[in-house]
């Protein structure tokens, strides 16, 4: 059987400051994704689309600060899972701020056509010393479509450290889902990730940007051969996408392209990484490294 999987990647600009009329408008954008692209299975929107905001770091606003976090479920969650049931479609709405014993994460969601929270996502590391408000996640998450396939799902500056979508690949993940929000001048440097990424661990790779303060746009959809199969400009666009599961399963069996065969040996390899024996801050590349904080001057330890 054939595992096509239609899907909308959802490059939009938030409503500053306001989660709810944020969310206003997923539900608008759902809506016209289901009347103009019947065969969309699931829509994901970037990285904190529903604070609406353009980093944890930004000038507070007391007023307001509050709202933007809240547990999970909560009434942000109860709102979007009224949307993926009405819409009678797979829902992954970026990622938003979670509040749990006094931390604050950044949280990414999975909602099925019930309406119903199937996974969830913190992300495993936060984009510091700028992102320093938020707690690190500890737990790789992939979660399965019936019928369908595994789908794992990393947010934004995961995926400058390979290991995470290595390890949902590892687990299973043929599709990997990735909300993030990059405005800032390394924006081309991550679509060349997005493309490694692909290759590596031969599976689709599905990034989805903010524009405007929330991003440089630019979302992409790569392909298990580490083809771009779609790409978006810098405004705001609807990225529509037949995947075909089986072109997963053709790489992985096969190679890439027919060549390369790189789980398998991985698979017997006979080679300890020592860099994974939970050791890999004794590492050589340390030794005149500084401490991970914002830098205030030019000079270099």
């Amino acid at each position: 059987m054939t595992r096509l999987f239609g899907i909308a990647g959802i490059q939009m600009t938030p409503v500053a400051w306001d989660p709810n009329g944020t969310i206003d408008k997923m539900q608008e954008i759902v809506t016209q994704v289901g009347r103009s692209f019947p065969w969309v299975n699931l829509c994901l929107f970037h990285e904190l689309v529903v604070p609406g905001l353009v980093q944890f770091t930004s000038a507070p606003r007391p007023d307001i600060w509050p709202e933007l976090m809240q547990p999970i479920p909560g009434p942000f969650t109860d709102r979007l899972c009224e949307i993926a049931r009405r819409s009678g479609r797979w829902l992954a709405p970026g990622s938003m701020y979670e509040t749990v014993d006094g931390k604050v994460y950044n949280t990414a969601l999975v909602i099925s056509p019930d309406g119903e929270i199937v996974a969830k996502y913190r992300k495993i590391f936060p984009w510091l010393p700028f992102e320093a408000g938020t707690a690190a996640g500890d737990e790789f998450c992939v979660f399965d479509i019936p019928d369908v396939g595994r789908f794992g799902l990393c947010i934004c500056y995961d995926t400058w450290f390979p290991e995470t979508v290595r390890t949902l690949a590892w687990m299973g993940a043929e599709v990997i889902l990735h909300p993030t929000m990059t405005p800032t001048a390394d924006r081309p440097l991550e679509l060349v990730m997005n493309q490694a990424n692909a290759v590596f661990n031969q599976c689709y790779f599905v990034d989805i940007n903010g524009v405007g303060p929330w991003g440089g746009g630019r979302s992409m959809i790569v392909d298990p051969d580490g083809r771009i199969v779609q790409q978006a400009g810098e405004r705001e666009t609807i990225l529509t996408e037949i995947l075909d599961l089986d072109n997963v399963r053709k790489a992985r069996e096969f190679g890439t392209l027919g060549l390369c065969q790189l789980w398998k040996q991985l698979r017997t390899t006979e080679v300890e990484f020592p860099i994974y024996r939970n050791v890999i801050g004794t590492g050589e590349i340390y030794r005149n490294l500084g401490d991970l904080k914002a830098p205030k001057t030019l000079n270099l330890p």
